[in-house]
């Protein structure tokens, strides 16, 4: 008999849980195979319930006995959770259940990693560990005893005998949290604004305390932003972190009590880069925040995802601008959005930031949630300024802590302090879809007449869109780069917005012949933007425009332009413009006033997946293998026309051998980097050998290996692997960077045979992550005419859904562009889906994303 189709869970259909819990008792005594959860927990009605039922959430529990107000009794069982007959007034609800931690590979509840047990509870794990109303809406405080011979018996809130806990903080069961092993700390203090104590610990394995120095420096830096910027002291007289080396996230905020994948915490020069650097202080950020925005307040239920994981991306966005520079950063941010949360919104996984539905909630983690809902804050700030931001989030936090609250709670505080209508804005919250605007310009003498346009495109289950409120701040800049017009908040709100400049009065005099609009500064909404900007213009703009951000697009636009002049004809349809865009690279370069890592960000290539992106917006079909082709001859083209000037900037961008991740060296660094990319090749390896050899830290030997793996030096591979063999995390990015930076035709071969390595443990997701990641990372390999690359990454997930369902799902998202490839390419790949979905056992997780990517 065939199983019936999951249901969904819709938004329309959210009441709230018939009862509310003034108490949580929990005793825990540990054993690997069979550990022992008692809990005591007091049950009142709630006189908002419109169903009286009483449902409790459990899976894979072993229920050992029941009783109400002390009387045994014998609740219903599901596979879901179980329902009894309670009083009508307050009860004691007692309960004892087995639970198998060993056995528990999905990672999700109370498992054991390495020897340690830990948890992850939110979104729905701890119905795992033993009944409950496992739903955010739900709050109580928690008093926590653990049982166990082990050392470090940690949990939430503040210890007041060894493994006895108590969290003061009403908090929902996804921010339960239990860690038991033999761990040692990395201690230091911090002392609130009011003069508060607080005792910071990172707790990790043996031998790793020495590496959690850049980690806890992240930490007290932003337990300090958050007074400065927010206002926001922390409140527990103990803040711990734990190092996990299984770990299905980056990390986990559960209050007090933060677990972290180890590589998001654990960094030394020699085994960590630059970047790893950059997300440790971000991650550490993110987490730390969440303790007023997600713990402090959380979410009514999950379809208010956005309202705290894009509240507090943003929030961690500010920091990094704040700790680093804020143009790199922004920069940055945008490059993640448009390759994950754009993609996402032009495919079968399109779906609002707060979501209608969902099967698995799981698979809404996703980069429209995080990284397009943080953006929907940006523009709520850039409407209303700064000031009332920041009075609106103080009304929020004042009037709803303690609460779990939805976007509607979240919006009224900032229409309660501006005077504002934001109906249109929230638009942004439950429409999908990236908004595509066009920008027309006519002189009229001294006059320009500028129309902007904006289209929202159908995305499934939503065929017709309102218009989205959408801030473009503008300037306009004099061919001889003058700025005519500063940065301008323009407000689109409607189909079209029609916007008039006299030229002459601008400027002050007589009107220049050429003006260039410089549009949507700063990427000032999440847009994509069509202009009929000339090579010319955008040269103007990467030469003169005050806005480091269209500065970047603008070069980024014209490296793009040349790659795929290439793809579409086999000679340049004009060499004297890819000379004048060299030309123009090399003079942005050398410019000793621009920021480093900015000079780093302008001279990188157009990824793989954009410039199939950029053919698919010109009605083209990509071919993977031409577009990889392309784009290795433009960067050697672009490094032997400017190969004095990047050695020179080579040269002088040594750091030296005393690392330092400061923003400053790491830019530096990225710069030097980058050269060597440009200055390097198959027949060109020397300077990325010598580099190889004598690099003292990682992030130079890293991007040194990269080159020779590219250059198809197998043998930099292997010394790399030698000498880190014996480090985990360093071995992760060997194993991603090896298939990833192949040459594509050796890529499947190195994936297949380091999927028998020995040291490939495939049930780790990091370790699994990173070697299917890296062949998904190499799109020419993974989109192999054979469909071999299709094959192999499906057969993994069939396998990996076995034993880590989340894991393979958020995985599975490699196959969502098939529509955009050749016939036989999305044939291929949706036999790899149909593959998949026909798996026997299949997940929940995975089966959702499977028949939304085949469009079901």
């Amino acid at each position: 008999m065939t199983a019936p189709a999951p249901q969904p869970t819709r938004l329309a259909d959210y009441t709230p849980f018939s009862h509310e819990i003034d108490s949580v008792d929990l005793s825990f005594t540990l054993h690997p195979t069979a550990t022992r959860v008692r809990s005591r927990i007091m049950f009142r009605p709630n006189p908002a319930a419109t169903d009286p039922a009483f449902f409790l959430h459990g899976e894979g529990l072993t229920l050992i006995s029941a009783s109400i107000d002390g009387a045994p009794v014998t609740p219903t069982l599901t596979d879901t959770g179980l329902t009894c007959p309670v009083p009508d007034g307050p009860f004691l609800w007692e309960a004892e259940v087995e639970i198998n931690p060993q056995a528990n590979t999905a990672l999700d509840g109370l498992y054991m990693s390495n020897g340690m047990y830990c948890t992850q509870c939110e979104a729905e794990g701890f119905r795992k560990i033993t009944y409950y109303p496992d739903r955010p809406d739900v709050m109580a405080p928690f008093t926590v005893r653990i049982d166990s011979d082990l050392p470090v018996l940690l949990s939430n809130g503040n210890e007041s005998a060894h493994g006895h806990w108590h969290d003061p903080h009403p908090k929902p069961a996804y921010l339960f949290a239990l860690v038991a092993g033999d761990l040692v700390a990395h201690s230091d203090t911090f002392t609130t604004a009011s003069g508060a104590a607080t005792d910071l610990n990172i707790w990790v394995r043996p031998g790793d305390e020495d590496r959690c120095a850049y980690a806890m420096d992240a930490l007290k830096r932003s337990m300090r932003w958050d007074e400065t910027e927010y206002g926001r002291e922390y409140d527990l007289s103990v803040f711990n972190i734990v190092a996990v080396d299984d770990f299905n996230m980056g990390a986990m905020e559960n209050k007090g009590l933060n677990i972290f994948n180890a590589s998001y915490v654990l960094a030394t020069p020699e085994t960590t880069t630059d970047q790893n650097y950059g997300w440790i202080e971000t991650v550490v950020a993110h987490e730390y925040f969440h303790n007023w925005t997600g713990n402090r307040i959380t979410c009514r239920d999950w379809f208010q995802l956005c309202l705290k994981e894009g509240l507090t991306v943003f929030r961690d966005q500010q920091f990094t601008a704040d700790m680093r520079s804020a143009p790199v950063k922004r920069i940055d941010d945008v490059l993640k959005l448009r390759a994950r949360q754009f993609r996402e919104d032009a495919g079968p996984l399109a779906h609002n930031v707060r979501p209608d539905s969902y099967i698995e909630i799981s698979n809404f983690y996703t980069a429209t949630v995080y990284d397009k809902g943080a953006e929907v804050i940006g523009m709520l700030r850039t409407y209303l300024g700064a000031e009332i931001y920041r009075a609106g989030c103080e009304l929020y936090f004042n009037r709803h802590d303690g609460q779990a609250c939805t976007i509607e709670d979240w919006l009224a505080c900032f229409e309660e302090v501006a005077g504002a209508d934001l109906s249109q804005f929230k638009r942004w919250y439950t429409q999908a879809g990236t908004p595509r605007v066009t920008a027309d310009w006519t002189r009229d003498g001294d006059m320009l007449h500028l129309r902007l346009s904006q289209e929202v495109p159908p995305t499934p289950g939503q065929p017709m869109k309102e218009p989205a409120k959408i801030p473009v701040v503008m300037g306009l800049l004099a061919g001889d780069g003058t700025e005519l017009l500063p940065s301008s908040l323009m407000d689109l709100n409607g189909p079209n917005l029609d916007l008039t400049f006299d030229l002459k009065d601008l400027a002050g005099g007589t009107a220049p012949d050429h003006v260039v609009p410089s549009l949507l500064r700063g990427f000032s909404a999440p847009v994509i933007l069509d202009t009929d900007l000339s090579a010319q213009d955008r040269t103007i703009l990467l030469a003169f425009d005050t806005d480091p951000f269209n500065r970047w697009e603008a070069g980024r636009s014209l490296l793009r332009d040349v790659v795929v002049d290439d793809i579409l004809n086999q000679t340049p349809k004009d060499a004297s413009q890819r000379d004048r865009v060299w030309d123009a690279m090399g003079a942005l370069a050398t410019d000793e006033a621009l920021d480093p890592a900015f000079r780093a960000f302008a001279l990188g290539f157009p990824s793989e997946d954009d410039l199939a992106q950029a053919l698919v917006d010109a009605g083209v079909v990509p071919d993977p293998t031409r577009i990889e082709a392309a784009r290795i001859n433009a960067m050697a083209s672009l490094g032997q026309w400017l190969t004095q000037p990047l050695t020179e900037i080579y040269q002088a961008m040594d750091t030296g051998p005393t690392y330092s991740p400061d923003a400053d060296a790491a830019g530096k660094r990225a710069l030097r980097n980058t050269a060597l990319a440009l200055l390097s090749g198959p027949d060109r390896l020397d300077l990325a050998r010598a580099q190889f050899a004598d690099a003292s830290n990682m992030t130079d030997q890293i991007a040194a290996l990269s080159v020779l793996i590219k250059g198809g030096d197998r043998a930099a591979a292997q010394a790399f692997e030698a000498q880190w063999q014996d480090d985990r995390l360093v071995m992760d990015k060997w194993f991603m960077i090896s298939v990833a930076s192949a040459p594509s035709a050796e890529a499947l071969e190195i994936a297949e045979r380091l999927s028998q390595h020995a040291l490939f443990d495939w049930k780790n997701p990091n370790r699994f992550r990173a070697l299917l990641g890296g062949l998904i990372a190499n799109p020419a390999a993974f989109h192999d005419a054979s469909g071999a690359g299709y094959a192999f990454v499906a057969d993994w997930l069939i396998r990996m859904d076995g034993a880590n369902p989340q894991t393979a799902a958020r995985l599975s998202t490699a196959f969502e562009t098939w529509r955009r490839y050749d016939a036989d390419r999305q044939g291929l790949m949706l036999d790899a889906l149909e593959r998949i979905a026909g798996a026997p056992g299949l997940s929940r997780d995975l089966g959702e994303m499977v028949s939304r990517m085949r469009g079901d």
